[in-house]
């Protein structure tokens, strides 16, 4: 009886310590739209966002954004360096970064967004 009533007490503090979700502006709720991009909520929590740096996510979120249904996109490199304000040295680094961590593929002409590796690469 006394496990019972601790986990009891144990579930009702729990549930007095949990978030209540409410929609803050009903009329701006998000809804998909034409596009494809969606980032998988394990991105976040697997540590992929924490294991890159600044121009790494910037150039992985550009190339999400871009991407068909299948994860890929034909912007050159000249228009996403201009489009993230990055220096041809920063993108190089970038998009290397992306590719050794197995989150894109580049074949020098064309990008693929690829599904998470079972790991993210530190």
């Amino acid at each position: 009886m006394t496990v019972v009533l601790s986990r009891t007490k144990a579930l009702t503090h729990k549930e007095d310590t949990m978030i209540r979700k409410k929609v803050l502006n009903p009329d701006r709720v998000r809804r998909p739209g034409n596009g494809f991009a969606f980032v998988p909520h394990r991105f976040l929590t697997d540590g992929f966002l924490q294991s890159l740096s600044r121009h790494e996510l910037a150039l992985y979120v550009f190339l999400v954004l871009a991407a068909d249904k299948y994860g890929l996109s034909f912007y050159g490199d000249k228009t996403i360096r201009s489009a993230l304000g990055l220096t041809d040295e920063a993108y190089i680094f970038a998009r290397t970064g992306l590719i050794h961590k197995d989150l894109i593929v580049h074949d020098g002409t064309l990008f693929q967004v690829l599904s998470l590796p079972a790991n993210a690469h530190q």
